[in-house]
């Protein structure tokens, strides 16, 4: 592929020079660390979910541990632009791993996490959700094209690309009833969210047990208590609120985005809605 500069909000390594060298001084820490005990005990661990949903947050927690390897979506070694490479080198560069825990980011494969999880097994997903008007926000403010990428899916179906991969015929149907000429940046990004996220019920991936809801306001409004529900979940030990030290609560805003149109807000928030349920069974 091309070399097109990628936008510097998608990616892990979009931080402060300082926040980027402490992390790497404790990578190069860990690695030496994980090479002299090497772990039998192995878990593989794809954390999933819509784009700026939370993801680089939990990577970044989880990277603080001294029990995980943490591939970011920016590390060439498992991605090309994003898109995981071949689950053969994924596979390999897990086997390579001295970590008892090998984390890589899915955002481009929601629709292959079952496969995946029985390719890597034992292995588990992390799964994040965050309200649609938030997500909506940063969305706009990362990325572009929205309204386009809907209007094509819209006359020509799912095409090749990782957004319409997976794509069930009643989602296609519902984005040609919702999709407009005019329709806002925003009432596509919200759209996007949709048909990404209901994939997680489309694929029965909510009756998985080898699959973790995780909501994002949980994460960045008490940290220190769902992290330690994440890390147990995990079976990762030695939990420390040390780990999320720097998570804060500014993100959460809660307020509707105006441009997103009435039914598509309403798509959106019924499917709000069913991941809720399943947060309360």
């Amino acid at each position: 592929m091309g070399k097109s500069k990628l936008p510097l909000s998608a990616g892990h390594d979009a931080r402060s020079f300082s926040e980027r060298f402490s992390l790497r001084f404790w990578r190069l820490w860990k690695r030496l660390s994980q090479q002299i005990g090497r772990s039998e005990s192995r878990l593989q661990i794809l954390v999933a979910g819509q784009q700026r949903s939370g993801t680089n947050m939990l990577m970044e927690v989880l990277d603080w541990s001294q029990h995980t390897d943490v591939i970011h979506e920016t590390d060439p070694r498992g991605f090309v632009r994003y898109e995981m490479r071949p689950i053969a080198e994924i596979q390999a560069l897990a086997q390579c791993s001295n970590a008892p825990c090998f984390v890589i980011k899915s955002l481009c494969e929601l629709d292959q996490l079952g496969s995946l999880m029985d390719t890597l097994a034992p292995a588990k997903t992390l799964w994040i959700v965050r309200n649609f008007d938030d997500s909506v926000r940063s969305m706009i403010r990362s990325f572009g094209g929205f309204a386009e990428q809907t209007r094509r899916i819209s006359m020509y179906g799912p095409e090749g690309t990782w957004r319409s991969r997976g794509m069930s015929d009643e989602t296609r149907s519902l984005i040609q009833c919702l999709y407009r000429a005019d329709m806002s940046e925003a009432s596509a990004a919200a759209l996007m969210w949709y048909y990404r996220n209901v994939l997680f019920f489309e694929r029965g991936l909510g009756h998985d047990p080898r699959v973790h809801l995780v909501f994002y306001e949980d994460m960045v409004q008490q940290p220190e208590v769902e992290f330690e529900r994440i890390f147990r979940y995990l079976d990762i030990p030695e939990w420390s609120p040390w780990i999320c030290r720097k998570i804060y609560a500014r993100s959460v805003r809660n307020t509707p985005v105006d441009a997103i149109a009435p039914e598509v807000r309403e798509v959106c928030e019924a499917l709000l809605a069913r991941f809720q349920a399943v947060r309360t069974t």
